[in-house]
Order: structure tokens, then sequence, then C-alpha cells
């Protein structure tokens, strides 16, 4: 919440952007650095949720008795957030590793999810991204991570302007959800949503549709999350402050890819995706709405 972010092949872009930025900051956006005793609260068993090194790292742990969460304790609407996270190493199937945003209403929510599916060791990881808006949901994709995500950190990220939702990976783009709203497509931009983290079993379905069931002798399970980041309007704060133009988020060069992430995305589709919704034609015969154009 607090640095000028740089993505691929921006370095210029940023520094001709930095006193808009400045600007957009000093007036509206939030832009301090995100701590997690300051800027988050526990939302489930704070027993299983620990502070090493004074709170810079927060171990997430699942065993037998529960799972655990934490969630920011503002609200924000527009912005970009991010958290480096190690997930489960070794057998890791059935677990659900989560990092997403939520608007925490329930009959019309929205949401955007990056969900780390367990699996068996030597297996690749899965990582499903879900995009909700006004309560529809249903958009899951899969891509099966290029590297061992469980020994190292690596930095996953979500881009959320007027134009697109988009979902980073080392700040490689996994995933775009455009807001085609022109055509009757709805796009999350009323409702301000937190942001949430959470381990947990979901061994009926996270690996290999449910086939896999979690190994509680491999108990207890370990997750890492630090160096939060959160850029974004905070809800209560300044009315003006989602539709100000001057937000860095909003300018016109993150309102797509560049040419440099327009590739990383299109090698991604095209090597790393295993599953989208766009093409499952026994959930959907008819194409959702959303897809015939691109996402």
């Amino acid at each position: 919440m607090a640095t000028l972010l740089e993505y691929p092949s921006s370095r210029n872009i940023a520094l001709s952007l930095f006193l808009q930025v400045l600007v957009a900051f000093s007036f509206s956006a939030s832009a301090r650095p995100a701590t997690f005793v300051q800027d988050f609260r526990i939302t489930w068993s704070d027993s299983h949720i620990r502070q090493i090194d004074n709170g810079r790292t927060i171990q997430l742990v699942l065993d037998q008795t529960s799972g655990c969460g934490f969630a920011s304790k503002a609200q924000y609407l527009f912005g970009r957030v991010s958290m480096q996270i190690k997930l489960i190493p070794g057998d890791s199937a059935g677990t659900v590793t989560a990092f997403y945003m939520n608007s925490d209403t329930d009959n019309a929510r929205d949401e955007l999810d990056f969900e780390f599916l367990g699996n068996r060791s030597g297996q690749p990881y899965t990582v499903q991204t879900n995009v909700y808006a006004r309560g529809k949901g249903d958009r899951e994709q899969r891509v099966n991570l290029w590297f061992d995500p469980a020994a190292d950190f690596h930095t996953y990220s979500i881009m959320w302007n007027h134009g697109h939702v988009v979902f980073y990976v080392d700040e490689v783009p996994i995933r775009v959800y455009k807001n085609k709203e022109g055509r009757g497509i709805p796009y999350p931009k009323f409702q301000p949503m937190r942001v949430y983290s959470t381990l947990w079993e979901a061994d009926d379905w996270a690996t290999r549709g449910g086939l896999e069931k979690i190994n509680w002798s491999k108990a207890p399970f370990y997750a890492f999350m630090k160096n939060f980041e959160i850029e974004g309007c905070p809800i209560p704060g300044p009315r003006t402050c989602p539709s100000n133009p001057n937000n860095w988020w909003e300018s016109s060069t993150y309102q797509q890819l560049s040419p440099d992430e327009s590739k990383r995305y299109r090698w991604v589709r095209m090597t790393h995706m295993i599953y989208d919704y766009c093409t499952d034609k026994s959930r959907y015969p008819v194409t959702p709405a959303e897809c015939e154009t691109g996402i």
C-alpha cells in the first residue's frame, strides 16, 4: 500500500507517472505499507495463525481440528492488492490455500479469487481463479503453475479498475476479466471488498475433483504469507476516490495489458491452462456471453 509497483518493461512509464501517482495517493488512495497488525484481523481460529519475525510473516495452520483465516480491517473499491505466499510442500492433496477479495454481501456478492489446490507429491500445483459479480460466479479457470510454489515465496496480485480485473503471478497475467457492462454482463464496480486469506480442508473437490483425499498423517499443514501490499480506495474514505481518474490504476496504461504482458498471457493460456469454464460444454452448452469476444 506504499510503493510504486512496476510491471514488466514499465520503468519509463512509472517514472513519467510519478508525480501523478503522488497526487492521487495524497488526496485519495491509501499509500502506506500494509502490516498484519495494523491492517488485518483474524477471522477464524486465532490459535492456528502465528506471527513470525515480529509479524512480518504469517503462518497459517491446518490440522484435523481447524483451518484458519484473516481479513483486512478496511474495505477497498478498486486498486491493486498483493501478497507473497509460500504454499504447503509435499503431499497437500485436499487442502485449499486462498487469497481473495469479497464484498461480504450474501445475495449479490462480488468476489475475486485465487485458490491454490493441493496435490499429491510431485504433481503440479494448480491455481483456480474465479470472478463473482452481483452474485453470479461459476467462472472458474485453472492453471498449473510453472514452478514449485512451496519451495519459496512468490507474488500473487489482483489489479482491479473500471476496465478490467487482472490476476498476476510474479507479474505474469494469468487471468483477465474485462468490463463488458455494455453487453449486459455484470462487472464488480459498486461494492467495496475486503482482502482475505484462508487455509482449509476441501477434499470433496480440491484435488482431481475429490478423488484424492487429504492425508491427515501429514498434518499439520503450513502456508506462509508476507509482504502485504494494498493500494486502493479505502471505504469509508474520500467519496471521490473510486471515481478519481488520477488514481494510477485508472490511467490508460493500466486499462489493457502491455504488449509484453499480452505475450506472457497468451503463453500461460496456451501452455499452462488446464480448465476454462468458457469451453466446458457440459456445464455451459451455450457459451457464456462474456466469453464470446474473449476474456
